[in-house]
């Protein structure tokens, strides 16, 4: 067991393999606030992560050649390294201490009260949602998200008070384990913000995630809440797999609720406006209520709640406003899935209702760029006044999405004038998308 040889050292020398990841670079955050010693191996280094790696006086190493792995009490390996990895062969050839970042961070907190936040879309969001609602009341809150906030220094932090906050990923762990991340964090309070089929590389339908899924909620305590939108017919699905912890569905009687007739989010005899709330669209609304029930849960009240939230700094790359000028804006967004698509592309056309759209959406996630999701992807941005899409996979799906970033921006500078809204998406590195189209911006 990792628990005894941590315990065994007052400090160890971990060495983290697929370092500069947002889960892996976050565990590093924590280990070394711990005092341990932590290097870390991967392809390449580029920031945010870099940087915050840098700060922390990680050892980067670029590569796996097994002469570059240095010696070290503990390997932590990443999901994205596999058998014939040259340094994982060598871990294993010489029977060395290693483990997975998801069941080493599960047992650091097992201490501590645990709120998971999973679902397809809006972890990331609701996650620092929650870890703005807890530091508005003192709480020195830990947390683990997968993204950047303008509201925290790192994306990771130990944290002195009980709480723990942690985006919980339905991706498998590693390896040499193949369940997904959540099964390892045990959480008093589990969220689960939605669920749709994704990660096709690792899933074959629906049900193998539900399975998932329902291993999860079986690690939540008696004691414990699942908290979920009674309206996500997926998660109903589930619970009648069975449950055996505290229910919330959001919506009904006795929980915090969210009215579009009255444009505002309601609890027992109290009513806060959506509009003093700086964030756009359904999906976002959704993740700010139940932030705010699960807080409520752990002792906040929805009032203090919602003042937190209305000085929302909010997650980079959702809904981020990367570039502006008079006649033109440039939207930046972490789409990858056909629901997280339209639910951006209805938030802009709402909030830009006067203005000509274009969609740049590039097809980034193994889901997509393999066409598992078939026309119902393209629909997804129909109500855009234009739509290029993009896909470098080498795999084109349809006649018209561009297979090159150079050929997309050669047509885009004939039409970019005819547009007020550039709206970017993808899951992966957007400023190679977003930074050249604002240089051409910019020559205009």
């Amino acid at each position: 067991m990792v628990t005894n040889v941590i315990d065994k050292y007052l400090k160890m020398k971990i060495h983290i393999l697929g370092i500069c990841g947002t889960f892996m670079g976050g565990l590093a955050q924590i280990l070394v606030e711990k005092g341990h010693i932590v290097s870390g191996s991967d392809k390449q280094f580029y920031p945010p992560m870099s940087e915050q790696l840098h700060s922390l006086g990680v050892e980067m190493i670029e590569g796996y050649k097994e002469s570059d792995l240095p010696p070290a009490d503990l390997y932590v390996i990443g999901n994205a390294l596999s058998r014939g990895n040259p340094s994982v062969e060598y871990i294993l050839n010489e029977k060395l201490e290693y483990t997975s970042g998801p069941k080493m961070l599960g047992e650091m907190i097992r201490d501590r009260t645990v709120i998971a936040v999973s679902g397809t879309h809006g972890k990331t969001s609701t996650s620092f949602l929650l870890c703005e609602i807890f530091q508005a009341q003192g709480v020195d809150v830990g947390f683990l998200v997968g993204g950047v906030s303008d509201a925290f220094k790192n994306s990771a932090r130990l944290g002195t008070s009980e709480y723990f906050i942690i985006e919980a990923d339905e991706y498998d762990s590693a390896f040499f384990d193949k369940r997904s991340k959540f099964i390892h964090y045990h959480p008093n309070t589990l969220i689960i913000n939605n669920i749709e089929f994704d990660h096709a590389d690792i899933f074959n339908d629906l049900s193998d995630i539900l399975k998932q899924f329902h291993h999860a909620i079986r690690t939540v305590p008696a004691n414990g809440h699942i908290v979920f939108h009674q309206d996500e017919k997926n998660i109903l699905d589930l619970m009648e797999l069975g449950f055996w912890s505290n229910l919330h569905k959001l919506g009904s009687e006795g929980t915090i609720q969210l009215s579009f007739d009255d444009g505002s989010i309601n609890f027992e005899n109290q009513k806060f406006s959506i509009d003093d709330l700086p964030m756009h669209g359904k999906h976002n609304l959704k993740n700010a209520v139940i932030a705010m029930h699960v807080a409520f849960l752990h002792g906040i009240h929805p009032e203090h709640s919602f003042a937190a939230l209305t000085n929302s700094k909010g997650v980079k790359r959702r809904f981020e406003t990367v570039f502006q000028r008079a006649d033109k804006l440039v939207i930046d967004d972490f789409a990858h899935h056909p629901t997280a698509i339209s639910q951006t592309v209805q938030a802009a056309i709402n909030y830009f209702s006067s203005k000509r759209i274009l969609g740049i959406i590039e097809l980034a996630s193994n889901t997509m760029s393999q066409g598992y999701h078939g026309q119902g992807l393209y629909e997804s941005a129909l109500n855009l006044d234009k739509v290029y899409w993009l896909n470098l996979s080498g795999k084109k799906n349809q006649e018209f999405e561009y297979d090159s970033i150079d050929l997309l921006l050669n047509d885009l500078q004939k039409k970019i004038d005819e547009f007020d809204v550039i709206l970017i998406m993808s899951n992966k590195d957007s400023k190679k998308i977003s930074e050249p189209v604002i240089d051409l911006i910019k020559s205009k």
